[in-house]
């Protein structure tokens, strides 16, 4: 057998997006937060002076999406810290954190929302339909501009795509309210207020279960989405020179930041330097995978001479073992049919 090669190919997984980088980020977040804090004063003062509990109730709704924009605000600048010490990862993670709070929350904040609206709709209480349809205009306004901040970051990020979320479906919820007002106003039917909480509920819950499913998808260790593991390694068994690619793990750091590692058996008599670098090389141009780390060694020829499969190598190997055999096997059945 060839002497054993250990080869690590690290390259930087940072995305760049043509107008977002963190520091963009933030400073759009953070405009995002100073329009909705200032909207949230202004709304606690009305709902004071006029009495109203509908407003104060709104305001405190106001203040999770604030808490959310601040939630993302921290997790940006963690995750900007170098690795270090025991986090060789760095602190990325703590955007999948924020993310998933973010997703909770709307998940939570629904189930409160779906119990007010049904106890609505069976004993609807007095809704001055000038004050609902009045707030719930400037809330879209002030919406808006938030959304509209918050979509200038690099909404490829769960954590900003989680302060997203709850912005957008807090403007989803005003334009209900107004609609809701004006039907009031013109006809009386008080019950149109629960009903438009009923729309915004099944949006919350919508975008709360998208952000939990993707948040833990990356927790769990799970490929990416965008990446089929079993044609990651079916593709690295055809490279020129490969034997077999198995411990094959596909992951993610954080969004958008895809990693890989696998053991690879290569040709007895090939440069493992070579093959390594070419692997490499095909990740990231087809799987825009730049973080790979690839253990390359040489298979045993006595076992390649014997048609036998080379997987003896690892006594336990995790996942399935890819052969160029079986590849090759593929493509001659494929052509005959």
């Amino acid at each position: 057998m060839g002497a054993g090669h250990t080869h690590g190919s690290g390259h930087g997984h940072a995305h760049s997006h043509a107008h977002a980088t963190p520091d963009s980020d933030r400073r759009w977040l953070a405009g995002a937060l100073a329009v909705i804090v200032v909207f949230l004063l202004g709304e606690v003062v009305v709902g004071v002076v006029a009495g109203s509990l509908a407003l104060l109730s709104d305001a405190a709704h106001m203040l999770t999406d604030a808490a959310s924009i601040a939630l993302a605000l921290w997790a940006i600048r963690l995750a900007a810290r170098p690795p270090a010490g025991r986090m060789t990862f760095g602190w990325k993670r703590v955007e999948i954190l924020s993310a998933q709070a973010n997703g909770l929350t709307l998940l939570v904040l629904s189930a409160w929302l779906l119990y007010e609206a049904i106890r609505r709709l069976i004993e609807p209480p007095a809704v001055t339909g000038g004050l609902v349809l009045a707030t719930a205009l400037v809330g879209v306004v002030v919406n808006l501009a938030a959304t509209w901040m918050i979509s200038r970051a690099n909404r490829s990020s769960l954590n900003v795509e989680g302060a997203f979320q709850h912005i957008l479906t807090d403007l989803y919820a005003f334009l209900a309210t107004a609609v809701a007002g004006v039907i009031i106003m013109l006809t009386g039917f008080e019950r149109a207020d629960a009903i438009a909480t009923l729309v915004v509920v099944a949006l919350m819950v919508k975008a709360g279960v998208g952000l939990v499913r993707a948040s833990s998808r990356i927790f769990l260790e799970a490929a990416p989405a965008d990446i089929d593991p079993a044609a990651v390694g079916v593709g690295m068994a055809a490279r020129d020179g490969v034997v077999e690619v198995h411990d094959l793990h596909i992951w993610e750091i954080t969004s958008g930041s895809p990693a890989l590692s696998a053991h690879v058996l290569v040709e007895p008599g090939r440069d493992c330097h070579a093959v390594r670098q070419e692997l490499a090389r095909w990740l990231a141009a087809d799987h825009h995978i730049e973080h790979a780390t690839l253990q390359v060694d040489h298979a045993q020829p006595e076992l390649i001479e014997l048609g036998a499969r080379p997987s003896g190598h690892c006594a336990q190997s995790h996942g399935p073992a890819r052969h160029s055999r079986d590849v090759a096997h593929t493509h001659e059945s494929g052509n005959q049919n």
